[in-house]
Order: structure tokens, then sequence, then C-alpha cells
């Protein structure tokens, strides 16, 4: 932020003193020889020394579980007084090094380029978070202003980093909130969300907070994120939901360079989206989370070898993150969007992603594919899996790499097989996959490179990580009598016997009629 736009406060009482130490006007000499031993930079070198000696005896992983949590605890009130000095050193010495004092700069005056330069020779830490500091420390130090001192744009959130009870963190969580409505707010009313912020964060009560849930709790940053974000609602309406387009928040997604084999994603959701996104990747994650006990049906059909205790829960016990999980269900979702038939079309034709693979490395099963548009190869797994559910198509090149032969696509499902199997199995097959069959795809279970037919009978739904992982995960399929099979790997701690895939829920009558002995009608 920059340091003019926010609230002004009261001055201090004209001709106040300026402590030497800091915003002093002192003169600066280079060859000055002989530290001052008694001077703050001593003191805090002693008290280094103190710390270490309390801190080298302490041998972690040996501490109890009470003294391990009272040892954290201690050492992040520590780092917290640290933190706090860092800004302000941090801030002090850029005010001295500005560019715009020319010759008195002390950036200058010490051979460096600037405020950021200087800072990052001193400490070695990264520009970056020499900006971070920078930019905290003109909103929560001291200002000097014709020979008096000024008080902080932020008073409550200078005294709390000072007093060692507000963490960095939060402390430019709550500045940059309340520096984004201050414009349009008035001073007083953000001072109040200011003391009340910094109360939630450090676990003091004020007037703002007595009486509130959680009064005298201190919140972890990241909660004092969301309050900060309230307080910016309810002290700038306007602001939260704009009356005029330009200023109202706009999602935006992109993709990054490529790095070690992935496309970064970069951008942001606006709150809706957000809503969006979380409810269907919460439908998705926590989709057989709640533990059940069996119904007598099905503890009669684990008893006829019928059904395996826990597969529901050896299908969902992957070694994916949630995060790519959640990757897996976008894949569904744009998968889904494509196929969709009011999609719209490029060319005629709808949204198809091309893979080119040599025939002599598909043939030898080693090598790489190349998708249209895209840089990074794919791994032949990839590309087995794509043939597989989406079909091939032969293309002749000559000397010249002209296209001499175009031939027809071929192991591809029909929309029509595609709906036919979809009524049969109603998602994924594997026993416990919450993926709904309008996200996955089709897989042939005699492979086609071993002359499986592109028929209904060869056919199942797999969701893309099932498919993905179908050649390694120990997962087999079988079709009996048009109706696929399954048996579960041995690493799920059930047993190999095979059974019905899952199937569409109309497959199953919801009501069987009682028998009246009669099998003709009356008359």
């Amino acid at each position: 932020m920059a340091a003019a736009s926010a609230p002004q406060s009261p001055a201090a009482p004209a001709g106040a003193a300026i402590p030497p130490a800091f915003g002093g006007p002192q003169s600066f000499d280079p060859e000055a020889s002989g530290p001052d031993t008694s001077g703050p930079a001593q003191l805090i070198a002693r008290a280094r020394d103190l710390i270490a000696a309390a801190l080298d005896p302490i041998v972690f992983g040996v501490l109890s579980d009470t003294d391990a949590v009272a040892v954290l605890g201690a050492v992040e009130d520590l780092g917290r007084r640290v933190d706090a000095a860092r800004v302000g050193a941090a801030a002090e010495v850029g005010a001295r090094a500005r560019n715009g004092l020319g010759h008195d700069s002390l950036a200058w005056k010490l051979g460096c380029q600037g405020q950021v330069d200087l800072i990052t020779r001193v400490t070695r830490v990264s520009g970056r978070e020499a900006t971070r500091r920078l930019r905290l420390g003109g909103n929560v130090a001291e200002r000097v202003s014709v020979g008096t001192i000024l008080p902080p744009y932020f008073p409550a959130v200078a005294a709390g980093l000072a007093a060692g009870a507000l963490g960095v963190d939060a402390a430019e969580t709550i500045v940059a909130a309340l520096d984004q409505v201050s414009p349009r707010v008035a001073p007083d009313d953000l001072s109040a969300a200011e003391r009340a912020l910094v109360a939630s964060a450090s676990g003091a009560i004020t007037d703002e907070t007595r009486g509130l849930p959680g009064a005298g709790f201190a919140f972890p940053a990241d909660l004092v994120r969301g309050l900060a974000a309230q307080w910016q609602a309810r002290l700038d309406p306007d602001g939260a939901a704009p009356s005029e387009s330009l200023l109202e928040p706009r999602s935006t997604v992109g993709f990054g360079r490529l790095t070690r084999g992935v496309y970064p994603l970069r951008g942001a959701v606006t709150a809706d989206l957000r809503g969006i996104l979380n409810g269907v990747f919460d439908t998705y994650l926590s989709a057989r989370a709640t533990p059940a006990f069996p119904t007598e049906d099905e503890q009669a059909l684990i008893q006829a070898g019928e059904l395996i205790p826990g597969a529901d829960h050896a299908a969902c016990t992957d070694d994916r993150t949630g995060g790519e999980k959640r990757a897996d269900i976008l894949r569904g979702v744009f998968t889904a969007a494509a196929r969709h038939p009011d999609t719209p079309k490029m060319g005629g034709a709808a949204p198809t992603v091309m893979v080119h693979i040599n025939a002599t490395d598909l043939l030898a099963e080693t090598g790489v594919g190349w998708i249209d548009g895209v840089e990074a190869p794919v791994s032949l797994r990839t590309v087995k899996q794509l043939i597989c559910t989406g079909g091939y198509q032969k293309i002749l090149f000559g000397e010249n790499g002209d296209v001499l032969y175009l031939g027809t696509k071929e192991r591809f499902f029909s929309t029509a097989q595609r709906r036919a199997i979809t009524a049969r199995d109603g998602g994924c097959i594997i026993p416990g996959c919450p993926i709904a069959a309008r996200w996955c795809e089709v897989h042939h279970v005699i492979p086609w490179q071993k002359h499986g037919t592109t028929d209904i009978d060869n056919g199942v739904l797999l969701c893309w990580y099932h498919h993905h992982s179908i050649d390694t995960s120990g997962w087999r399929i079988r079709m009996i009598r048009g109706k696929p099979q399954v048996a579960a790997p041995t690493w799920a701690g059930t047993t190999t016997t095979w059974i019905p895939g899952a199937t569409h829920r109309a497959q199953h009558p919801t009501h069987t009629p009682v028998s009246t002995g009669s099998t003709t009608g009356p008359g």
C-alpha cells in the first residue's frame, strides 16, 4: 500500500522529541571505526547468544507431547517479537534509503541501487520478503513530518506487533483489508474495525468484540482473513457488491509455462464461482465417506460371495491428494462438457483432443505422444487410454511430410452404444466409486490391440482415474452374459471373488409384487 493513501491520524504534539534511533536526522559516516559495544545492535547480539544457549540443548525428538507443544508456542511468541523488529528496522532503513533523497539516500551512500537492494544485501532475504517488510512497515511505523512524530496509519496493528501478540501474516491481512476500504469509510469506523480484528488475532477483548462468539480467543491468521472480509462487507457494502460493472470482480483463468511436466494453473475466482466449484468438489470428495453397517440383503450377498466386504472403501483408498482428486473431477466436468450436444462446435465438429504417435512406437509400446497445440509430450499410457475411449485414425505421411492416406476412425464407441452402456452401468463400475456416468469413459474390456471388439458387450464405464490406472491397480474386469463383473486387487485387503460391477439403479426393482398363488387371471 502507498502510505499516502491510508487514513490520516491525529498528529503528535508539536515539538515531540524524536528518538535518535528512529527517524532522527543523523549523519552517516561509512569510514567510522570502532563499534559501540553498548549500542542496540550489540544488545541484540547478546540477546541472540542467550537465546541460542537456551535453544541449543533442546532435542525436539525426545520432548514429551506437553513440552513439544509448549516449546512450539514459546518459540513462536519469540518469533513474533523478532518479526516485529524486522519490520520496524526494514521500514526505517527503507525510509532513509529512498531514491528521492538523492545523495542523502542511505542506499546511494552505501553503493546500493535502492531500498530493496540495500535490505537484501544486509539481511540476505529475498527481494519479495524485503518488499513485504517495507510495505507493512510503512503502515505500522511512526512517521516524521517537519520535526514531529506522527502515529502509524494503523496504530492498533502496530501495538499488537510491538507487544508480540500479533503475527506478521495476520497484521498484513488486517492492513490489506482495511486499506482497501479506507477511502470510503469514516476514520472512527475504520479504527473500530482495526481494533476488533487485532483483538480477534491476539485474543484480547475490546469493546468491539465483547460478547461476540469467540471473544478472548486468538484466531489463526487464516480465520482472521475471513473476519477481515466480513468487516470489509460491513464497512463498505457497496464495495463487496459493486453497482458498477467495471468495479465488479471477475474470475480469470490462465496457464503458466511448462514446469516439470505440468502447466501451472493461474487465476482467481469470484465468490459465486468458488461456491459452485466447492459444491461440485465436496459432493464427490465426500461421497461414501460415512461408514455404514451392511443391511440384511447386503449381508446375504456377502455370505453368498457376491459382495466383497470393504470393496467400497477399497475403491476410494487411492494415493491421490485432495488437490489431485479435484483436478480429476475438473477433468471429468470438461470431458462431459466436450461430449454434450449443446457444446459449441469448432469447424463443424465437437471439441476433440488430437493426439499423435508414431505407429512404430505404438506397436512396440514405447515412446510418447503429442497433443495439438501443447508442447509437452504425453506418456504412452495416456495415449493408450485415449485410444481406448476415443478411438484412433490412421494417417500415412509421404517422404516430404504430406498426407498420403487418411483412414476412417476405428475402435470408437458410438453415441448410441454409449447410451446403452450408460443405461446398463449407471456410472463407474468399480465398487464404491461415486463418479457419475456423464463423467466416465468407455473402456474396452478386451483391449483393441488384442482384437477386442467395439461392441456393447465389450465396453464398460470407468472414471478417468480408474481407467488410467486399470493396468496397474490390480482391479480386473470381465463380461459375463453381457454384464460386467469385477474382482478387487489383493492390496485392498478383500477376497478376489468376482462380483457384479456397479449397475444402474433402475435395474433393481423398488417393489416386489406379492404372489397370490394363481397363475391365471380371473374368469
